[in-house]
């Protein structure tokens, strides 16, 4: 009964003013597997005004956090394949999940079917410039070739994205870092602030207020071009590493055997959302770039990016039990 009242409450929330829906319209359900306030809760947040409008219908976002997203997703696993349940699928719960843990509550690829990417998100390097004063890249990875394992680098914790990105640093640059997992991403940033820690592997959206300000130098971002918001700060392509080039993402699935039709019909709402000039401005002041990709493209591209993940794993030996 609590549950039943939880989406009663939260689908009445969702209508739009002024717009008139379907008395017999059920509500769209999106799983979000990770807390309100996060990057990933505010992507689906700037889209589902557009999407209630859009589809006609209640847009219910249900937020499903705890171990790493699998948590959500094995609740979009599970859920039927009609069409009205759908899950926020991002580079943790379909790349590094799959590829640290023996044992998932859900197959990210069998009990699935892609929807469409919805954003990138551009990563980047940065180093605390009073406890590692190092002028670019090419700098930082001279230093720790001349310093192997006497430089360490934060992340919120073993097996997050942060960890898998300083993992494909060390092996793609052939240097040698100490890992410092976290609980979570505030104490880690907290400590590189500090000067605790020298080294941080993050998003561009949550670094940037730091980089602006001063307090972090960034090295290189994982995007296909230089940013806007850091014109002076090469890609990892410019620099010669292309692999390490790929930029985090959130998109949508929905539960294996979900109809064609309705998977079409949502991918359709989607991008048609993300043309919208308010949706893409309040992506963009999260560092956040609008994809839209469709469902054939979406599920080809978590095949990829659970091998590449396996990939980065094997060579770092992270297995998570």
């Amino acid at each position: 009964m609590k549950r039943r009242h939880l989406l009663t409450t939260l689908a009445a929330a969702s209508f739009v003013p002024g717009i008139s829906l379907a008395q017999d319209a059920k509500p769209l359900r999106i799983v979000v597997p990770f807390p309100p306030g996060g990057a990933t809760d505010i992507t689906v947040r700037a889209l589902q005004e557009s999407l209630v409008r859009i589809l006609k219908q209640p847009v219910v976002l249900d937020n499903r956090a705890g171990a790493g997203g699998s948590i959500g997703m094995a609740e979009v696993a599970r859920a039927p394949a009609d069409g009205l349940t759908l899950g926020v699928a991002t580079l943790s719960t379909h790349g590094v999940n799959p590829a640290v843990y023996s044992k998932l509550p859900y197959n990210p690829i069998k009990d699935f079917v892609g929807v469409t990417e919805i954003v990138k998100a551009p990563g980047v390097v940065v180093v605390n410039p009073t406890a590692l004063p190092v002028k670019d890249f090419a700098d930082l990875v001279k230093y720790l070739k001349a310093n192997p394992g006497r430089v360490s680098f934060a992340t919120p914790g073993n097996g997050t994205i942060g960890h898998m990105w300083g993992e494909l640093f060390k092996s793609s640059t052939g240097t040698s870092m100490v890992h410092i997992p976290y609980r979570g991403a505030g104490p880690a940033i907290n400590d590189v602030l500090a000067g605790q820690v020298a080294v941080y592997f993050d998003q561009v959206a949550s670094s940037l207020p730091h980089i602006k300000a001063g307090k972090l130098k960034a090295l290189a971002v994982s995007w296909p071009t230089r940013l806007d918001v850091l014109p002076d700060v090469p890609t990892y392509a410019q620099l010669g590493f292309a692999n390490n080039n790929d930029p985090s993402w959130f998109g949508l699935v929905a539960p294996a055997g979900t109809p064609a039709a309705a998977v079409d019909r949502i991918q359709q709402a989607v991008a048609q959302a993300l043309q919208e000039p308010a949706v893409r401005e309040r992506l963009a002041g999260q560092g956040l770039y609008p994809s839209g990709t469709t469902p054939k493209d979406f599920s080809a591209q978590l095949v990829r990016e659970i091998e590449k993940m396996k990939r980065v794993a094997a060579y770092a030996r992270i297995a998570l039990d």
